[in-house]
């Protein structure tokens, strides 16, 4: 860290949210962005990005490096998020192609698809340590500091009507955003705490279950494998459902046991062993730099069953997050799993509450 000197040094764990049912009335709400959690450290010319698993980010956005270092104070640790924005809402898929090994890589797409920084808490600015001060104090002077920074560099929205929170909850999914989120205005800086309240859609879909993963202790289930027919027949990998006690995952084995498919060549995903099929990152066998190496190989199943999970919200042709299962449809058919079942958003434009310039 060269010779940064400030009051909040890294590593820093970014304070967290639990998930309500209800935007509660408690004078600040703002988006929830879907994009990287970082705290920006700036101290001087030397700028530190810090992930939510404290690795630094640093060389994987020189272009926002240098727009930190262009509209932030001279001096800051600042709390906010990474997003990638395209035809205006964001772009989690992009985001992530932007983590790579290769520097000639990253500088490419650091110009192909630039990223922006949404800046939403203070930490410490100067030699101020703002960790023990009230959010709305923090949040005046977050503004205060950032008044005249300009894109890609933004200060997120926020209001303390509950009826503008409500219309934004509903609203703001079509561009991307997956929720609100509201923060106690006498509220200080706990890192890793969930002391904040997130507001995220939950919606149900019936789905194929066509294979499952071992769990990492081995011998019981640890996912289901979670599949939808698209337009054209096929039936496409949208996500896994994968918070199970462990008496279920036991349990999981022998329910699926019937199911069992041996002969590869009959199953929708049966590609998955050819390695060239994982290049295109969809097949449920695939393995990215997301998955640390691990060994994401499944046994298939005959698609026959069908489940009942909740989810949040798309992000392309599939569940942005890990779905939740709900109940079994043994009155379902599988060749009704289709895409036209989900919930489609109105298209919602971020430039309506970001001066995107």
């Amino acid at each position: 860290m060269g010779g940064m000197d400030l009051p909040v040094m890294p590593p820093v764990k970014p304070m967290l949210a639990k998930s309500v049912k209800q935007v509660p009335d408690i004078g600040h709400v703002e988006p929830k962005w879907d994009g990287f959690r970082t705290i920006v450290f700036r101290d001087g010319d030397e700028v530190e990005l810090g992930s939510r698993n404290e690795r630094p980010m640093t060389r994987y956005f020189p272009e926002l490096v240098e727009a930190l270092r262009a509209n932030l104070p001279e001096r800051c640790v600042v709390d906010g998020e990474i997003v990638l924005m395209q035809g205006g809402r964001l772009d989690f898929e992009a985001l992530q192609q932007r983590i790579h090994p290769a520097a000639s890589r990253v500088k490419l797409l650091s110009e192909q698809t630039p990223v922006s920084f949404v800046a939403f808490d203070l930490l410490a600015e100067g030699d101020d340590d703002l960790t023990g001060r009230p959010f709305a104090e923090r949040r005046e002077r977050l503004v205060a500091a950032l008044a005249a920074a300009s894109a890609p560099v933004f200060v997120t929205p926020a209001t303390a009507d509950p009826g503008l929170a409500a219309d934004w909850f509903a609203r703001f999914e079509g561009a991307g955003l997956d929720g609100v989120v509201a923060k106690p205005l006498d509220g200080l800086y706990q890192p890793d705490k969930r002391t904040m309240f997130k507001v995220k859609h939950e919606r149900t879909a019936d789905c194929v279950v066509a294979g499952y993963r071992w769990h990492k202790s081995g011998g019981i289930v640890g996912s289901l494998l979670l599949g939808l027919y698209g337009d054209d027949g096929r039936l496409r990998h949208v996500g896994v459902a994968a918070s199970f006690p462990m008496a279920k995952r036991r349990e999981l084995v022998d329910t699926l046991a019937p199911y069992l498919e041996d002969d590869l060549s009959g199953h929708p995903w049966g590609e998955w062993a050819d390695q060239e099929a994982h290049a295109s990152g969809r097949m449920p066998g695939a393995v990215s730099r997301w998955s640390a190496g691990k060994d994401l190989s499944f046994v298939p199943l005959r698609p026959e069953l069908v489940v009942e999970v909740a989810y949040d919200h798309m992000e392309g042709d599939r569940f942005r997050h890990t779905a939740q299962f709900r109940r079994w449809r043994a009155d379902r058919e599988a060749a009704g799993c289709t895409y036209g079942q989900l919930e489609q958003p109105e298209r919602f434009d971020l430039a309506e509450i970001l001066p995107l310039g």
